[in-house]
């Protein structure tokens, strides 16, 4: 066996939880997860030895059995450094998927437009970029422009994966992107800075221009309290409150690189029953919006 076979893998950090509890909040039909990540199977997609950490095995069909518990009838599945540049599970899903799933990818500059195209014929919609040190680091910004010229003649959107005062740093650059772009897990504020710090500030400014969405996921990450992640949700809300039609959510599963509990996500999804406490809202953020924004069939 390879060594990245199953018997030699030490996870970065726990499983996820095996049976999350049926969530009180009702999901309106198609409600979508807007970001998750996929694992797997190793014996079909081995880890390669350059990636930046050792995820436990997440396959498509537990994502699926997850889904069908929690409600959700579709999902964006987010290439992953887990898996480097190997698109293989996620290209495997949207093709299973039959229009269950789009899928965002990493790319770098010397991509070729075959490449590109096979991609968005599968059903990839997007490119994420992560500024977060164990994940790479901080991008090189030339690099990062080089990549979005390459997606936009597709219609991609961009995916800023950013933490602390991150955004702020970063504000002039992402108002500078002409394509869509949406922001990963609130830009994992600072929680103890609250709704009205700069991080979150900058966020609803961004907000403000249109063109620049927000996912309210990762609410586990910034919690300090843990579930139902009550010091959360008042930032989350603001968000909401302020441009409910660019808002999505995600789960964010399998949760890699937690090395605490594991949050279960019937937690998660009562969460979005804190944020957005009236039917019409959660039908924008979990259907109306991320089938705009992804291009889901409606």
């Amino acid at each position: 066996m390879s060594p990245t076979g199953t018997e030699l893998l030490h996870p970065d950090g726990p499983p996820p939880v095996a049976n999350p509890r049926v969530p009180r909040v009702i999901l309106p039909d198609q409600a979508c997860d807007s970001h998750c990540h996929i694992y797997g199977p190793f014996n079909r997609f081995p880890l390669p030895p350059d990636r930046t950490f050792t995820p436990n095995e997440a396959p498509e069909t537990e994502l699926r059995r997850l889904h069908d518990r929690l409600g959700l009838k579709r999902a964006v599945i987010v290439q992953s450094k887990g898996h480097g540049m190997d698109h293989g599970p996620v290209l495997d899903a949207l093709k299973v998927g039959a229009g269950r799933y789009r899928g965002v990818a990493l790319i770098e500059p010397d991509a070729s437009q075959d490449v590109l195209r096979t991609f968005d014929a599968a059903g990839m919609c997007g490119v994420r970029f992560s500024y977060l040190r164990h994940l790479g680091g901080k991008p090189d910004l030339d690099k990062v422009r080089a990549v979005i010229r390459l997606v936009e003649p597709f219609g991609w959107h961009i995916a800023i994966h950013v933490e602390g005062n991150g955004i702020v740093e970063i504000e002039e650059f992402i108002r500078s992107i002409r394509t869509p772009v949406v922001i990963d897990h609130m830009a994992r504020v600072k929680v103890e800075e609250g709704p009205d710090g700069p991080a979150m500030t900058t966020l609803r400014s961004l907000l403000d221009t249109g063109r620049i969405w927000v996912k309210v996921s990762g609410a586990d990450r910034l919690s300090k309290v843990g579930a139902p992640f009550s010091d959360v949700v008042p930032l989350a809300r603001s968000l909401v409150e302020h441009a409910p039609e660019r808002i999505l959510w995600g789960s964010d599963w399998p949760h890699v690189n937690l090395h605490g509990p594991m949050p279960d996500d019937g937690d998660l999804v009562d969460f979005i029953g804190e944020i957005a406490p009236d039917d019409n809202t959660r039908r924008l953020i979990l259907v109306e919006n991320p089938t705009k924004f992804f291009g889901f069939q409606s």
